[in-house]
């Protein structure tokens, strides 16, 4: 289907990820509290990422506009015009609080930037470690088992090898067959992109 360019301006990407977020937000805003909850855990380390390593807040202030970011994203969610966009929106949200947790600790340095000039790099390296994390999320669990072990946790192939029981020669191969079926993951999430009128 092709959309006209003025449609396409209004449009917002659906994926398999922003429908879910959808359905909780539904749910959110029909009152069930553990549709919130999932979406608190859904985001929690994605608003704390862009916190500390988009605007470099210490720990504390991370914490603070964390509590901030998602006391407003409760308050305010009947205000999101789109179920499908609590993405981008808690990215804004976060990125606006931060801004402002910057402003208020730099009253007397006014000349200063308020954004990190590699913000945008930081924000789009976010969000694809979150989708990457959501295809990993897709596989059977000694798939998400030895990936995370290789990549997030440095593992050797012998240290993989004694936890799982498993022979050095088979880890190779069993990191491989697993890499396959996270591409088609990440490829199952991008072609259920598509645009939906917003």
């Amino acid at each position: 289907m092709v959309l006209n360019p003025h449609e396409q301006t209004s449009a917002v990407q659906e994926t398999a990820d922003s429908s879910l977020d959808a359905k909780l937000v539904a749910r959110c805003r029909a009152g069930d509290v553990s549709a919130w909850n999932e979406l608190v855990e859904r985001y929690s380390r994605y608003v704390y990422a862009i916190c500390v390593q988009g605007f470099r807040l210490s720990e504390h202030d991370a914490e603070d506009v964390f509590q901030d970011v998602f006391a407003k994203a409760y308050e305010q969610l009947g205000r999101l015009r789109d179920d499908h966009a609590f993405r981008p929106w808690i990215a804004q949200l976060t990125r606006r609080t931060c801004i402002d947790t910057l402003r208020a600790g730099r009253r007397e340095q006014a000349t200063e930037a308020e954004e990190p000039e590699d913000l945008d790099d930081t924000l789009a390296l976010l969000d694809e470690a979150l989708t990457v994390r959501d295809a990993l999320a897709e596989l059977d669990g000694p798939c998400q088992e030895i990936l995370d072990r290789f990549f997030a946790r440095d593992e050797s192939y012998r240290t993989i090898g004694e936890a799982l029981d498993l022979p050095q020669g088979t880890i190779a191969s069993r990191i491989s067959r697993c890499l396959v079926k996270l591409r088609a993951a990440l490829e199952d999430l991008g072609s259920s992109d598509r645009p939906v009128n917003g």
